[in-house]
């Protein structure tokens, strides 16, 4: 048992040292008695004790008269091994030059030796004494280290205080001259005043107020002020102290830490900033969803479900026009309400409805009823409507127009366009940036709003291709003469062109309409760019043979299993890609009578011809 195992389980080891064995066992007898406590080993010579010191004893007795070494040698030689160890010269030879001599080596305590067992008794007494006392010095330089070790590794400063008016320190430890630029002994001389020098003038008496208040109440308190270093740095501090004593009911004396928390405060403001850009960049999304669902080409009708029935929540100008009711008409009422009986019993009873609230994108016939008793014959695209956390709560409703049988295949078209962009493309990123920019506020991770921001710009990007998809379905009726060359430099001076390189070879004159013939070109010298590689040469020139042009890159190209969907909306095979630059090109050339088309350049890339074209 070593002396730590010793000390946690209350046993003292004691090593008596006599040259008499019987003496010595007498000895160990009678103190083993008087204290449970001990455990009582002998040694008959200096040598042996020596020996024995290793395997650990907490108080050493010795007599003063052996052979060799006497007892003053012995406790020398202990002295060298182990300072404090306690050594307690017990002989029956007393005299002043023998005390005077243990006491100048360092002797713990000296008493002689007795007839009487109340000598053992006494003994024991002193052994105890001495015993506690070495363990308590340990324990108290153990606690001592262990608070300074700590100090030493808080970020920050460890303080005591009187609570009064500049809060005079009496004692300052830590990271004083790292945070402040003053040094702690600064502080506690008095030479600098934390209340009146260091605190920030601004935050001086409202952090009295505050700190006062709370000691009011309590005997702690927690606040958060500013500091100005003597570089005239501004920091951010965060405090917490108590009251550790009082004078007639006063408080007097406050301990406490003080830390760093600048770079949070920081972070913060931060947070804040970026949460009311993403905040108001949201409202102007939402103004724009909202533009872009006004301006739908179809009729549109959000929905939520009450009871299991839709209940119309907003609708666009075209349903409201379509059907001959103001809006508040038709807000806040049963969808069924604007059926024809058999097209309601369908929605209802049929499972249309049903089946879109379980996810499924429900295309269906269905007849609506105007104010003026008239029927309107669509075709009815639903799609689950889905809130911020991405459950189901209604439907989003889409309705062509089909009384007019020969515009049927194009609105099926641009219904199924439009319905995939607004229910997905484009409502899901708006869900993802609102919940992100919640997320940010709740959690403080600014990690949140880096994906907020894609989400925007993704929507940025989808807002424009749709509008533009939306206008550029119409027939072209009014042409004139557009130099294609002037088009295409036109085109690429509004890129963002990086290294790639534009070759015109062409002097054609096309009858299009100027500034969708633009739009054609952009979304051809765009795509190349995005898929040709940073330093593409994109070429610009006139058919072999045919009525026409070409625009081609020495790009990867397109591989022959894709060319037949690259002009489908929504396909791309790029990350940042919306999928409608090329689709945006076939309605352009359909509303002017062309025919577009995908095919390999000479240098392997992607190569668009448009055929077809009047010059």
């Amino acid at each position: 048992m070593d002396g730590d195992d010793a000390e946690s389980n209350g046993t003292v080891r004691v090593l008596h040292v006599d040259d008499d064995p019987a003496f010595a066992d007498m000895a160990a007898t009678f103190l083993e008695r008087a204290d449970e406590r001990f455990v009582v080993e002998t040694a008959t010579n200096a040598s042996e004790a020596l020996a024995r010191l290793d395997a650990g004893v907490d108080c050493v007795v010795s007599d003063y008269e052996m052979p060799g070494m006497d007892g003053i040698e012995l406790l020398e030689t202990v002295r060298e091994r182990s300072l404090n160890l306690p050594f307690i010269l017990f002989t029956g030879r007393g005299s002043e030059a023998v005390a005077s001599d243990a006491i100048s080596a360092g002797v713990t305590d000296y008493l002689q030796k007795g007839s009487s067992t109340d000598r053992y008794e006494l003994l024991a007494n002193r052994i105890e004494n001495a015993v506690d006392s070495r363990r308590s010095r340990q324990m108290l330089n153990e606690r001592t280290r262990r608070l300074e070790t700590l100090i030493s590794n808080l970020p920050g400063i460890v303080y005591r205080c009187r609570n009064e008016p500049g809060w005079p320190m009496e004692t300052v430890e830590g990271e004083v001259e790292p945070l402040t630029g003053y040094t702690a002994e600064q502080l506690m001389s008095g030479e600098v005043s934390w209340g009146e020098e260091i605190l920030h003038d601004e935050d001086r008496d409202d952090i009295w107020d505050q700190v006062q208040s709370s000691l009011e109440s309590t005997d702690a308190f927690e606040v958060t002020y500013r500091i100005v270093t003597t570089a005239g740095t501004t920091k951010w501090m965060w405090e917490r102290g108590r009251v550790v004593e009082q004078s007639d009911g006063d408080w007097d004396v406050l301990e406490g830490f003080i830390t760093d928390i600048t770079n949070q405060k920081q972070r913060e403001r931060e947070l804040e900033r970026r949460t009311e850009e993403l905040e108001s960049l949201t409202e102007t999304l939402e103004e724009q969803y909202r533009y872009l669902f006004e301006e739908a080409p179809v009729m549109a009708v959000v929905t939520r479900t009450e009871d299991g029935e839709p209940i119309v929540d907003d609708c666009n100008r075209r349903f409201v026009e379509t059907l001959g009711y103001d809006r508040e008409e038709i807000i806040d009422h049963w969808l069924a309400e604007f059926y024809t009986p058999d097209s309601a019993e369908e929605m209802l009873n049929g499972g249309g409805y049903e089946r879109a609230l379980s996810g499924e994108f429900v295309r269906e016939d269905r007849a609506l009823m105007t104010g003026d008793g008239e029927v309107v014959e669509t075709l009815l695209r639903a799609v689950p409507r889905r809130d911020a956390r991405d459950e189901i709560v209604g439907t989003l409703a889409l309705y062509v127009d089909v009384s007019e049988r020969k515009e049927l295949e194009r609105e099926k078209a641009r219904l199924e366009e439009f319905a995939g962009i607004v229910s997905h493309d484009l409502r899901n990123p708006l869900n993802v940036a609102k919940s992100r920019t919640k997320l940010a506020r709740e959690d403080g991770d600014l990690s949140h709003l880096d994906a907020a921001i894609r989400a925007h710009d993704r929507m940025e990007a989808l807002i424009e291709d749709v509008l533009t998809l939306a206008r550029t379905g119409e027939q072209v009726e009014d042409r004139v003469p557009v130099d294609l060359s002037e088009v295409s430099e036109r085109s690429w001076s509004t890129l963002d062109t990086g290294e790639a390189t534009l070759i015109t070879e062409t002097n054609q004159q096309v009858e299009a309409d100027s500034s969708r013939l633009q739009q054609l070109v952009e979304n051809l010298l765009q795509n190349a760019i995005q898929h040709g590689g940073d330093d593409v040469t994109i070429t610009v020139g006139d058919l072999d043979g045919d009525a026409g042009f070409y625009v081609a890159d020495d790009g990867p190209g397109i591989p022959e299993s894709d060319r037949d969907d690259v002009f489908e909306a929504g396909f791309s095979t790029v990350d940042d890609g919306t999928g409608f630059g090329l689709r945006i090109v076939k309605q352009v050339a359909e509303a002017h009578g062309w025919d577009v088309r995908v095919t390999e350049s000479e240098a392997g890339g992607a190569r668009v011809e448009v055929r077809g074209v009047d010059d």
